[in-house]
């Protein structure tokens, strides 16, 4: 069979292996001349204007043209529209690259400044009715001393001893017994009180000081002044011990009595005759609020170990009772006329005349020593008040509790949150930790007792050493005791005037005699007026709000991105879809030299087994084998062409070279049949 021609009795192949390359390829007209038709149309590749689902850039270089061309934000275009200046290049890169490091500065201030969590305080005026607060008020004497003077006897002529030996005051005139010395009642109680010897000064010290001093020692004069008074406290094996000085004698006396009677306080019952409650009547002459007169479910009774009978007006127990006050002035607040003779006083304890009061929320509890003030006998005294209410922020913005509930100290006076409240319980809890005992002066839970050196001996050295460490933060109370959100508080002033006038004391006095009972011979010093009321129902309210809210913090970034790009949200998007990209790419990169370094191997001769296997006739013509022995060709009727798929085109495959001593190129078909 000829180059070119065609045998009639066999049927073409659909589709015909492409000459080799030693035989050219044939041109259109040749093709359809010699019958064998057009050449078989190759199947469409995509063209570039054609785009998948999903495509991403091939290098760094065309993401960042793309970005900078396309992109929202001002002064990219300028990175490469000017590629053939470099130097505008590189003056709008490195001015492109200060810009954002500017704008992050400026973005790290801002989240720093709102991850500080700063507040605003924000201050209302209000002007509405008031609720009156709370008001306590006590005796100052604990007890009447004719109701505990057996209790005391002994103390008394212990303490009528010390005064004579360590002051030679004789006090026999005040507790009615003949002096004694220290020396016949040695031993009788533990902790005497001493004179202790204090290191002179160096004698240049000791000169300077007489020739400064201009005032007089408060201390008392018994031929030396170098000297203190204290009591010796020791703990429990008696391995370590201290003195508790003091510089006055008076403040010796007193808080050595004090420390005494604190003892003999704790062995009395509930059910003591001493215990037994004064009547309203003998303490509190009149009371009245808003020009009515009190009832005794306006109040309710306490009492303290130290103030004595203490009476709290309008607290939280009476809640449906509560006053309110629709109107300022002196007139329509509380006013009470108040017995302040000391005629059955404790005279080494209570060395104070009048009454003690204090203003709290219905809710509190009083804290007589923290927050009261003493009242002047023959003095009315008007108490003015003004509230002011506090809402601090929790969480984040500060260190403060609604309700104390996860403060972990237990409140053990059973009353609303508050930071003295946990402060005395913290303390009352540190003192029956490490003491065994409870401190009188604040409650205790059922299953202790109080604090009696015949029962604790060493509770006083215990005591004291807390008293120091409570003073000093080691107990960590001022630490865990947080302070409330809420608080509401009253701001006091006071004035001060003469009652009753000398033109009016007779009738008043002869009145108050009548009626309750008065000594007219006590006058001015047995009886005192107070006064308080709301200076005026305007009240302030100081709230925190937070500075910096996450709105202020979103418009706060956009602005410092506006100033320094001039662009909005969606330039910010297209920075993120510029680092998705770059992250992208990245991964490709990484994941395609991976492969070829791992798999490309194994991949190749897979390949070569693959067409090592093909079958012939599926070759292009330029792979296709020269037969070794030519076939005869067998005559018969046309078949009909066959349709197929296809051979896959293995474009990465080279042709197959010619024999280097052939002189001209074959002129023979690569067909099966061919001779």
């Amino acid at each position: 069979m000829g180059v070119g021609t065609q045998s009639p009795g066999l049927s073409p192949d659909p589709y015909p292996c492409p000459p080799c390359p030693s035989q050219g390829l044939m041109k259109g007209n040749e093709r359809e001349e010699q019958g064998l038709g057009p050449e078989p149309a190759a199947p469409e590749q995509p063209t570039e204007e054609e785009e998948a689902l999903i495509e991403f850039h091939r290098s760094y270089r065309e993401l960042f043209q793309f970005f900078c061309s396309n992109t929202t934000i001002h002064g990219a275009i300028r990175l490469v529209c000017s590629q053939h200046n470099r130097m505008k290049t590189a003056f709008w890169a490195v001015l492109w690259l200060c810009t954002f490091g500017m704008m992050y500065w400026q973005f790290g201030l801002l989240f720093g400044e709102y991850f500080s969590y700063p507040v605003s305080l924000n201050i209302n005026l209000n002007s509405d009715k008031l609720v009156f607060p709370a008001v306590t008020i006590c005796t100052i004497n604990p007890y009447r001393y004719t109701e505990i003077k057996g209790k005391l006897e002994e103390l008394d002529r212990i303490t009528e001893g010390t005064l004579f030996d360590l002051f030679k005051y004789n006090y026999s005139n005040t507790l009615g017994a003949h002096p004694r010395s220290r020396r016949d009642l040695r031993g009788t109680l533990p902790h005497p009180l001493q004179r202790l010897q204090v290191p002179s000064p160096p004698h240049k010290a000791r000169k300077a000081r007489s020739a400064d001093s201009s005032v007089q020692d408060n201390n008392p004069q018994v031929n030396r002044k170098d000297w203190t008074v204290g009591f010796q406290l020791c703990n429990k094996n008696r391995s370590d011990c201290f003195y508790q000085t003091y510089s006055s004698g008076v403040d010796a006396v007193r808080e050595w009595y004090r420390f005494h009677y604190i003892n003999i306080l704790s062995r009395l019952t509930d059910g003591s005759p001493s215990l037994k409650e004064d009547a309203l009547g003998n303490f509190i002459f009149t009371c009245r609020f808003n020009q009515d007169s009190c009832s005794q479910a306006n109040y309710t009774r306490f009492h303290h170990p130290m103030y004595g009978s203490c009476y709290t007006f309008n607290n939280h127990k009476n809640s449906s009772n509560l006053w309110m006050s629709s109107l300022p002035g002196i007139n329509n607040g509380l006013s009470l006329v108040l017995r302040t003779e000391q005629n059955d006083f404790i005279p080494l304890l209570s060395t104070v005349t009048g009454a003690r009061v204090m203003v709290h929320g219905q809710d509190e509890p009083a804290f007589m020593d923290d927050g009261g003030f003493n009242l002047r006998p023959g003095v009315e005294t008007s108490i003015s008040m003004k509230k002011e209410g506090l809402d601090r922020l929790g969480g984040n913005y500060g260190d403060c509790t609604e309700n104390g509930s996860e403060v972990l100290v237990k409140n053990l006076y059973g009353s609303k949150y508050t930071q003295q409240v946990c402060i005395h319980s913290c303390f009352q809890e540190s003192m029956i930790k490490e003491c065994g005992c409870a401190y009188i002066f604040y409650p205790k839970p059922k299953e202790v007792e109080y604090c009696d050196y015949l029962k604790h001996t060493s509770w006083g050295y215990c005591y004291y050493k807390l008293q120091f460490a409570f003073s000093s933060d080691s107990l960590g109370c001022f630490t865990k005791c947080r302070k409330p959100c809420s608080v509401t508080s009253y701001q006091l002033s006071a004035g001060y005037s003469r009652w009753p006038s000398v033109t009016s004391q007779d009738w008043v006095f002869q009145m108050l005699s009548r009626q309750n009972n008065y000594t007219i011979n006590n006058k001015r010093n047995g009886v005192a007026k107070l006064n308080i009321f709301f200076k005026e129902l305007n009240y302030k309210t100081n709230s925190e709000s937070p500075s910096v809210t996450m709105v202020t913090l979103l418009s706060n970034l956009g602005s410092q991105w506006s100033l320094w790009f001039g662009s909005s949200v969606l330039s910010v998007v297209e920075m993120a879809e510029l680092i998705f990209d770059l992250l992208v790419i990245t991964f490709l990169m990484l994941l395609r030299r991976f492969r070829s370094r791992y798999w490309s191997p194994g991949r190749g001769s897979r390949g070569a087994q693959e067409v090592a296997s093909t079958p012939a006739s599926s070759l292009p013509s330029r792979f296709c084998p020269h037969p070794t022995s030519p076939s005869p060709s067998q005559p018969g009727p046309a078949a009909s062409p066959a349709l197929s798929a296809p051979p896959p085109a293995y474009a990465t495959l080279g042709p197959r070279p010619s024999p280097l001593g052939s002189a001209e190129p074959s002129s023979s078909a690569c067909t099966m049949g061919e001779p």
